[in-house]
């Protein structure tokens, strides 16, 4: 179904995602300049985001908002949510019942998750790709790009979206309907 990454780099805030669906941008990735990053995915329950990063902007930590949301949630087996704050503070949830394979990994200053994917090898390739590029904007990219290429969702990519917040700005470019939406964000990085 989709696989993500939520990352912070000094002040720079920032969410990348590909799915097999299309359209991502205007449901997973949330972010807020100060407050935090979302990626909301799974069966996908977008108050996770947009109000997740209210009870972020509130002073609640992630592992704090992503209790409140769950509890609030009968359908929280189905979905799957990463969460990181301006502060660096992290916390992850896959539902049971969110398709196989599924999984999350909690890293230094990231988190990457994944559901539908070709397995654990998505989201290890995720953390390399990450580790590799040089811009903050370049390794959420990497990320999405590795992903992709260790099997990536199991029905194929057809959308992606990459937003980064700062004191510099917003950055915030998708590809909503493409055979190869990651082919296609890089040029668009490219270009800028």
């Amino acid at each position: 179904m989709t696989y993500s990454i939520v990352a912070k780099e000094g002040e720079k805030l920032g969410v990348a995602v590909a799915t097999g669906s299309v359209y991502v941008r205007s449901r997973v990735p949330h972010v807020k300049r100060g407050v935090g990053a979302i990626a909301t995915q799974g069966y996908t329950e977008v108050s996770y985001g947009t109000v997740g990063l209210k009870l972020l902007e509130e002073g609640y930590s992630p592992k704090e908002a992503l209790e409140i949301l769950l509890k609030r949630d009968p359908g929280r087996e189905y979905r799957q949510v990463i969460m990181i704050d301006a502060k660096g503070r992290k916390s992850a949830f896959t539902g049971k019942r969110t398709p196989d394979f599924k999984g999350h990994i909690i890293g230094e200053n990231f988190v990457v998750a994944g559901n539908l994917i070709a397995g654990e090898e998505v989201l290890r390739a995720m953390v390399a790709g990450f580790r590799r590029g040089k811009s903050f904007e370049e390794r959420l990219l990497l990320a999405l790009d590795y992903g992709r290429d260790a099997g990536g969702d199991r029905r194929g990519e057809r959308s992606c979206a990459l937003i980064v917040e700062s004191d510099e700005g917003r950055l915030d470019l998708s590809v909503d309907d493409s055979p190869d939406p990651i082919g296609e964000l890089k040029i668009l990085i490219r270009r800028l």
